[in-house]
């Protein structure tokens, strides 16, 4: 894969995430933290998930960071401050992906699991799991809200992305 492949799954990832948290913040506290019966339990605990987990890998391919050793520790109670921890996030991923260039991609990146287990990858396979993890998570989200608002939520298409459909202002969301 090359650089402007990771490119636009970042910058996708950022409007996807930018379009799913607009919508669970307009959910009640009650319906955002209600067992749906995901992996994460609720629309929170699966939002939660996928910022810590983007911090893990980023952690394990940049040096920088930190990031719970837990899978399922909560790093935000206050949905507000997890919406701004991942428009940073998302900030954050989008700088990383820039500085690589087609060598750094290929190049084998050495990291230990969270259960402590030795492994090497290249970095582009780690960022081609990262941006796949986030869509099987932010579906799992989507689903959620479904159920919560019995309407449809936002497309989280590729394809709507590509096509130049708008991402609401997560940050002013974020301010409030």
């Amino acid at each position: 894969m090359t650089k402007s492949i990771f490119q636009q799954l970042a910058a996708y990832n950022r409007w996807a995430n930018a379009r799913l948290y607009a919508a669970a913040l307009e959910l009640s506290d009650e319906a955002y933290r209600l067992h749906i019966g995901v992996f994460f339990s609720s629309v929170h605990g699966t939002l939660n998930h996928l910022l810590l987990t983007d911090r893990i890998w980023l952690k394990r391919i940049t040096g920088e960071g930190e990031h719970p050793s837990r899978l399922d520790a909560i790093l935000y109670e206050d949905r507000l401050e997890l919406a701004r921890a991942r428009m940073a996030e998302d900030e954050r991923l989008i700088a990383v992906v820039d500085r690589y260039d087609e060598a750094a991609l290929a190049s084998l990146q050495s990291y230990r699991t969270t259960s402590g287990m030795p492994h090497s990858q290249a970095v582009a396979d780690i960022l081609l799991h990262l941006f796949n993890h986030q869509t099987h998570h932010r579906g799992q989200a989507h689903a959620c809200l479904s159920i919560l608002t019995g309407g449809e939520p936002p497309s989280l298409d590729l394809l709507a992305f590509q096509r130049g459909a708008n991402a609401p202002s997560l940050e002013k969301l974020a301010q409030s």
